[in-house]
């Protein structure tokens, strides 16, 4: 596999692999009960509180998206060839190979963290700089992870859904780990600030253009996408891997404390 699915879906960081956990639940969900609503008729959700402002700010990414975003990804993807696409994506991947370490390590997640060691230095030094995934080539997998879910490994409440101006989707927690993640961003080291700009600016088109054409299956899909990019995400974002967690089903699972293969 050479292009790694992360993830939620982010106009400015979109999460491709929320998007595409989106698009295989949304034959289950859709079938589902219906859910308590508020006092407008929407659905209502212990974990939105702020689901008038958040509905409000998802209408408004959603028109930049369409007026802006959307319009230049479509025009990458058409003059791009897809090989040249998939190795931006692979050399993105890569970069997010070693925050990924860093945070398997905080987690204490020896093997995760060994493959994310071993998946940056294998890539960027036989991969042309992360433009060729040698390392899942290789069989050795991604295990994305963020501070965000370091935070929730060790025991921090994912707090109330939160749509953020141009990012999207998040969570009160996942917001407080921002500043966090961008410190650990590997385009921060890149000069000079101006080659830095533009990689940036490359990766929100090229994520953006990853998701195009599973936008059309979910714009097809008779249900509240709202509701659908919130509930997946939070799903996504729930870490029950937490030592207390762990510590309480190791009363009565044998095979309490250990890690998924994948995250």
């Amino acid at each position: 596999m050479n292009r790694t699915t992360p993830p939620p879906i982010r106009a400015g960081r979109i999460n491709r692999t929320l998007l595409a956990a989106a698009l295989l639940a949304a034959g289950s969900l859709s079938g589902c009960a219906s859910t308590p609503t508020g006092p407008l008729g929407q659905p209502s959700h212990p974990s939105d509180p702020l689901e008038s402002y958040n509905r409000a700010m998802t209408d408004f990414n959603d028109d930049l998206d369409q007026a802006l975003l959307k319009p230049v990804a479509t025009l990458y993807r058409d003059v791009t060839p897809q090989p040249l696409r998939a190795g931006v994506g692979n050399f993105f991947g890569n970069l997010s190979d070693a925050w990924s370490f860093v945070n398997n390590a905080l987690q204490l997640r020896g093997r995760e963290a060994l493959d994310s060691l071993v998946r940056f230095n294998l890539n960027t030094v036989f991969g042309l700089g992360g433009l060729l995934d040698i390392a899942s080539e290789a069989g050795i997998s991604r295990h994305k992870q963020d501070f965000g879910l370091t935070l929730g490994y060790w025991g921090v409440p994912t707090g109330p859904y939160l749509v953020l101006p141009l990012l999207g989707p998040s969570s009160l927690r996942d917001t407080a780990a921002l500043p966090a993640d961008f410190w650990g961003d590997g385009l921060r080291q890149v000069r000079p600030i101006a080659l830095r700009n533009s990689l940036a600016g490359l990766r929100i088109v090229d994520k953006r253009a990853d998701l195009l054409r599973a936008e059309a299956v979910l714009d097809s899909i008779a249900f509240d996408s709202y509701i659908l990019t919130r509930d997946v995400y939070l799903s996504l974002r729930t870490n029950d891997d937490s030592p207390l967690a762990r510590r309480r089903r190791a009363q009565t699972d044998d095979d309490a404390g250990q890690l998924p293969d994948d995250y």
